[in-house]
């Protein structure tokens, strides 16, 4: 990606395809993306413990808005020291990243923070897995190419129905709007976000793109946070190093996917999503050390994995009107 960077924009395009449209360099990078933000389930309620956030919700932002503004600086910097220039984004595409950056940064880590910290890290990552089926619902009547099949709609509901398990299933917590619901939330706004940022990457580069976004959207959250009186009152090292991974995390995760977006169908790079509720059950058992092996959770993984690879696949699928 670095080498591409270095090149002029015609010959960055060419090589930018190549790589994000190459079958296994596809499968290896969602995979590395969807890992990453698993971990973020348990590196989050982490965070909120090392910094002693409890219920202030100012806080939460505060936290959340420190994260994503972090991550858009180190990309904006890394971009300055490769390039020696500041990045730009072109005038007609400056709306389409500032709604990117409020829809996908700002109003839906206002819902996850606060869902997340509602519940557990192994529910937040299930349930969070509706944002896969509902990108599917939007791509719908978005693109022409991406229609709803047979098979995508039976995928939707069986993942919808591990969904609704992990939350109602026979010895599962009570279901919690500001818990689980906030998380369903959280995950409509991450399929819109879907679908500007391929808009807003085919026009400006993908790097580029998220850099402004979180940036702007890390920095409402913090501006919202402080105004509502929001600190981060104890600060360890511990906690600094969390931050600094959580963000890193960001930078990281949502270029490389912004990337896959630009070059391929949401529907298609959709389906590795089954690696978050699956890392984030795994790391939340080993860091926050919650019991992952029940019933409910084992079967709604299942139901969850199981859909999203039924929605894609398509060969031989009728459309559905």
């Amino acid at each position: 990606m670095i080498v591409a960077i270095k090149m002029k924009k015609g010959e960055m395009k060419v090589k930018g395809k190549k790589i994000f449209t190459n079958p296994v360099m596809v499968v290896l990078i969602a995979v590395f993306c969807n890992i990453l933000w698993g971990s973020a389930f348990p590196f989050v309620k982490r965070g909120y413990a090392l910094f002693h956030i409890t219920d202030a919700v100012s806080d939460k932002l505060l936290f959340a808005g420190t994260r994503f503004f972090l991550a858009g600086i180190l990309l904006l910097v890394g971009y300055l020291a490769l390039n020696r220039r500041v990045p730009k984004l072109h005038k007609d595409n400056l709306k389409n990243v500032v709604e990117l950056g409020i829809v996908q940064t700002t109003v839906q880590y206002i819902f996850f923070y606060i869902g997340l910290s509602n519940t557990t890290g192994t529910n937040g990552s299930i349930v969070n897995s509706s944002s896969v089926f509902l990108s599917v619902i939007l791509s719908h009547f978005i693109y022409a190419n991406d229609k709803i099949t047979l098979k995508k709609a039976i995928g939707c509901m069986i993942g919808f129905g591990g969904v609704l398990f992990c939350t109602l299933g026979q010895g599962s917590a009570k279901f919690s709007f500001t818990g689980e619901g906030f998380i369903v939330i959280s995950g409509f706004t991450s399929a819109m976000g879907a679908v500007i940022s391929k808009k807003a990457t085919q026009r400006d580069e993908s790097w580029v793109v998220t850099a402004y976004n979180l940036a702007m959207g890390g920095a409402i959250l913090i501006a919202a946070g402080f105004l509502m009186g929001g600190r981060l009152w104890e600060v360890s090292l511990e906690g600094s190093l969390v931050l600094l991974y959580l963000s890193m995390l960001s930078a990281a995760a949502f270029t490389l996917w912004a990337m896959l977006l630009t070059y391929n169908n949401i529907s298609k790079i959709c389906i590795y999503n089954f690696v978050i509720p699956i890392a984030g059950t795994l790391l939340s058992g080993l860091i926050l050390k919650e019991t992952i092996f029940k019933k409910e959770y084992i079967v709604s993984l299942l139901l969850v994995s199981g859909g999203i690879f039924l929605v894609n696949s398509q060969k031989h699928d009728k459309i559905v009107q």
